[in-house]
């Protein structure tokens, strides 16, 4: 090792660094010298945007002085004191020797403790069976007057307020802190929204979904284009399950998701139909190979939520009304585990691109959930590919998770990314923003192993439907590989491929394709190079 890798040049004007010669236990753990150190931790981490870097056995002019073992061991020690002070940790320590001794590269950050859990929620069901009432009554704790007055929340456009019909993807959050709910006021108002992030140990955000049947695409788009940790089907008791109904429940079991069912409205029907709808739940649960269990009481939904898997289904009656069932619904989402995602932390940073929008002062912003890896501001990006299958150079200016600003994102989370250097008319939703490290690739074909759901006549070479993949929605020609044809009920391999422009795809992810009422689904087993 030279100097060079530990010379303040190479830094530039960071003002995140500290050099440290040595730290030791007599002087530097003082109560008056600890304190100006911690002090002095906590400027280098918000000048650092959460992150600072010590380098020990370094003099301050960045010439390798290095300390044998006991120096070396004694101001680790004195640092991880002074990091505990600040609720921070050492993140990761880089040794390498030097002189008659070791020097070190010391990352600090916040502590990893008390970190946020974020639990995604994907809430989709036929239109008008109470989707946006159940999610608008949960998120503020304010009661529905019957005619959908909490959905108001969600609808944010015009024709949405006054169709009353959801048209596009619409947020919502709540959380929990100690074990209480947290729910806002005032959804649209982005301070509250901001304020009930940063105090909640818990974030649940919701997905909801379109119901109206000419908006397939996007309610497709929610649950497959979010990286979902559950699905909340919604079925209204008094019209039961729709073929809307088992289409949207088709999607989630397709994408291998955990699901919850809220048989909604029980307020306006008697207790024979509840029951009757009930047996229907119960049947279609079945007839897909999952076990229904119905919750009752707090401790069925603490039961439920320690076993819970694909195959176990609570079913939670609820009226947004009366408030019957909110009780068990919010200890739901209290005790539902989240998937650890500590491999994903580890990998490359990316994320597919959901929305594209421009904000006044801030400049191009583009949303999604990370797929993988953490990403903080300043971070060199890649955005792409292009319709000529390039890849743009760009870097992330700051982020926002439900209008609160974080120092980093991470896997896992919804956030919004505010990019440099690229125009909007460049982006499409379907692309990837990513490090320089991510194997991006720009695909054009590749092989999936599929089953056709329905399809009224024959598939043949030729055959043009769209696919869905992540938030990728594009046309693609589709031939047959181990036959001359496919038909419904039909499983086999297919080769498939982009008509208009190339994407960045993997093996092993999950894709549903459509054409009018034909829809299939399968999984990428080969990129085509």
């Amino acid at each position: 090792m030279t100097n060079s890798i530990y010379d303040i040049t190479k830094y530039g004007e960071r003002k995140n660094i500290e050099f440290k010669e040595n730290l030791n236990v007599d002087y530097h753990l003082k109560k008056d010298r600890k304190q100006q150190l911690a002090s002095q931790m906590k400027y280098r981490m918000e000048k650092g945007d959460g992150e600072a870097i010590y380098f020990i056995g370094v003099h301050d002019e960045g010439h390798l002085i290095g300390l044998p073992d006991s120096e070396y061991n004694e101001s680790i020690f004195v640092l991880r004191s002074i990091t505990q002070e600040i609720n921070a940790e050492i993140l990761e320590i880089e040794k390498h020797p030097a002189g008659h001794g070791s020097v070190a590269k010391v990352i600090i950050g916040k502590s990893q403790k008390n970190k946020k859990k974020h639990l995604l929620v994907g809430v989709a069901g036929h239109v008008d069976h109470g989707k946006s009432t159940l999610v608008g009554t949960l998120t503020t704790g304010t009661l529905d007057n019957g005619s959908g007055q909490s959905r108001i929340f969600l609808d944010v456009q015009k024709h949405e307020i006054e169709r009353g019909l959801s048209a596009d993807l619409s947020f919502a959050v709540y959380g929990f802190c100690n074990d209480q709910a947290m729910r806002v006021d005032n959804p649209l108002k982005k301070k509250e929204k901001s304020k009930l992030v940063e105090k909640c140990d818990k974030v649940v955000s919701f997905v909801d979904t379109v119901g109206h049947e000419p908006w397939l695409r996007t309610t497709i788009r929610g649950i497959v284009g979010q990286k979902l940790n559950y699905g909340l089907l919604t079925i209204a008791a008094d019209q039961g399950p729709t073929h809307i109904t088992k289409e949207h429940l088709g999607i989630i079991l397709a994408m291998e998701l955990p699901v919850i069912v809220a048989m909604t409205k029980i307020d306006v029907v008697t207790s024979k139909k509840i029951v009757e709808v009930q047996k229907k739940i119960f049947d279609l649960l079945k007839l897909v190979g999952r076990i229904p269990y119905m919750i009752k009481s707090i401790d069925d939904a603490d039961f439920v939520t320690k076993h819970m898997n694909q195959h176990i289904v609570p079913v939670v009656k609820v009226s947004p009304v009366t408030g019957v069932g909110l009780d068990l619904m919010d200890r739901l989402f209290l005790k539902l585990k989240i998937p650890s995602n500590g491999k994903e932390l580890k990998k490359p940073f990316m994320m597919y691109i959901d929305k594209i929008y421009t904000v006044l002062g801030v400049g191009t912003v583009v949303s999604g959930t990370i797929r993988q890896g953490k990403v903080k501001k300043g971070d060199k990006l890649r955005l792409g590919p292009t319709n000529t299958g390039e890849f743009i150079e760009t870097s992330s200016k700051s982020m926002e998770m439900h209008h609160y600003k974080k120092e980093i994102a991470e896997a896992g989370e919804v956030v919004g990314i505010s990019i440099t250097g690229v125009d909007i008319d460049e982006i499409r939703r379907g692309m990837i923003l990513c490090s320089p490290e991510y194997p991006a690739v720009s695909v054009r074909e590749f092989e999936a192993e599929v089953a056709i759901l329905v399809h009224p006549t024959t598939i043949k070479k030729g055959y043009e439907c769209i696919a869905h993949i992540e938030t990728i929605a594009e046309t693609m020609t589709f031939e047959p590989v181990d036959s001359e044809y496919m038909s419904a009920g039909d499983t086999g391999k297919i080769k498939m491929k982009f008509k208009y422009r190339p994407c960045s795809i993997k093996e092993g992810q999950k894709l549903i394709f459509r054409e009018g009422r034909s829809k299939g689904v399968g999984t990428i087993t080969r990129i085509i190079q």
